[in-house]
């Protein structure tokens, strides 16, 4: 059963809708260095994952039908009958499973730093019973520690700062729900079918979602799709070079006015 995802909405309301999908352990704030631009063409509308920030946080484990559905269900409530769709990690996970599964829900499609098939589940799932137990900022140094460079966290700890808190306060049993979600999703078998215009963009720098096994992965199942890789980056793209994804955004979703 889907829930009622947070969502904040700036830009015009009478512009094309764009949907922001997070990383793992963040909330909308994470989208801050996109809005003003963002806002500029399109009504912007930024949602927490289920069991992030002010979503509800049903008990685990999810699926990422599940917080696909829960985008559904967004788009159902806000009269919207399609939409573009821009996601970071999981939140391009999300994007992937409606762009296979619901494609006449989406127009244009961008997906940052994320993957086709994480890999085996046992660390997902190994982490998601560890923030069961011990809650997120057990894990929350480790994770954040993959999101910048080593050079980026040193000259902007401010910045580190400010998404540590974030995965810090994601309620455990959110977190965990969707570290499961993660575990048993593989969309490769179906990205050959989307049809979607699709934007990827990736970190060269990044640990978690390395380019070559990840980003590469579903360049070659959507021949199509442009494809940027952003040299001195790690997995956290959109907020180390915001200026860079700010326009492939704008690039690649005006493409289709």
């Amino acid at each position: 059963m889907s829930v009622d995802l947070h969502h904040v909405e700036s830009g015009p309301p009478d512009a094309p809708p764009l949907l922001l999908g997070g990383s793992l352990g963040t909330t909308t704030a994470m989208w801050e260095p996109q809005v003003a631009a963002l806002s500029t063409a399109f009504r912007v509308i930024r949602f927490d994952h289920r069991g992030h920030g002010g979503s509800p946080v049903p008990p685990g484990p999810y699926t990422m039908a599940d917080l696909a559905g829960d985008v559904v269900a967004l788009l159902d409530r806000l009269g919207l009958a399609r939409a573009h769709y821009a996601g970071l990690s999981i939140g391009g996970m999300v994007g992937q499973w409606l762009a296979v599964h619901h494609p006449d829900r989406l127009d244009r499609l961008a997906l940052l730093a994320t993957s086709p098939h994480t890999g085996p589940a046992g660390p997902w799932l190994e982490r998601a019973a560890l923030v069961r137990a011990e809650g997120t900022a057990a894990v929350a140094d480790a994770v954040v520690g993959r999101w910048f460079t080593p050079e980026f966290a040193r000259d902007r700890p401010g910045d580190v700062a400010v998404l540590r808190a974030q995965v810090a306060a994601t309620d455990p049993e959110g977190y965990a729900g969707c570290c499961e979600a993660v575990a048993g999703y593989d969309v490769r078998g179906g990205l050959p079918g989307v049809t979607a215009p699709t934007l990827l963009v990736a970190g060269a720098e990044d640990p978690s979602t390395p380019p070559a096994q990840h980003a590469d992965v579903i360049a070659r199942l959507l021949p199509g799709a442009a494809y940027t890789t952003l040299p001195d980056t790690a997995h956290l793209v959109s907020w180390q070079r915001p200026d860079e994804v700010n326009a492939l955004l704008l690039r690649h979703l005006r493409a289709g006015e």
